[in-house]
């Protein structure tokens, strides 16, 4: 089995989802299709139909995070770094519109761009890997292709 890196708060955050899930969120949605059921004919009945959905995408999710919690290897992040490593983060300025951002490298399961969280398996992650300040990076992007520096590393 393929592992995954992940750090340890990112770890802990599947585990409160899955938590979350098994104690919360699946005990919620079976009072109501219990109470949806109460309400008699369940063939034209919204409230058991959209709380069954509901039951399918908890059980799908439950099995989703149980594959990923299991797939997970915590990797330490240590610092300070000298290349764009998993863990650090990474302020790049574009060449040609001078914008800045900032993003740390992490694992996919816990990439999230609008966060400034980035997976190093994803196009621009991978790109920055290794690469130390003052480095040029070109990636493809829905936009095109783009030239960014690497102005600090942290």
């Amino acid at each position: 089995m393929e592992t995954v890196p992940i750090t340890r708060e990112g770890l802990e955050a599947l585990k409160k989802e899955l938590e979350n899930l098994i104690n919360v969120q699946r005990p919620a949605n079976v009072k109501a299709i219990e109470e949806a059921r109460a309400h008699g004919d369940l063939s034209e009945n919204a409230e058991y139909h959209a709380a069954k959905e509901k039951q399918a995408f908890i059980q799908s999710r439950l099995q989703e995070l149980q594959v990923q919690i299991g797939q997970c290897e915590i990797i330490e992040i240590k610092g300070p770094y000298v290349r764009a490593v998993f863990g650090a983060t990474v302020t790049l300025e574009n060449s040609e519109t001078g914008e800045e951002s900032t993003y740390m490298l992490v694992g996919p399961y816990e990439s999230a761009p609008e966060k400034g969280r980035l997976s190093v398996i994803s196009p621009l992650g991978r790109a920055l890997i290794g690469k130390e300040e003052g480095d040029e990076v070109r990636v493809k992007t829905p936009k095109g292709l783009q030239l960014l520096e690497i102005t600090e590393i942290n």
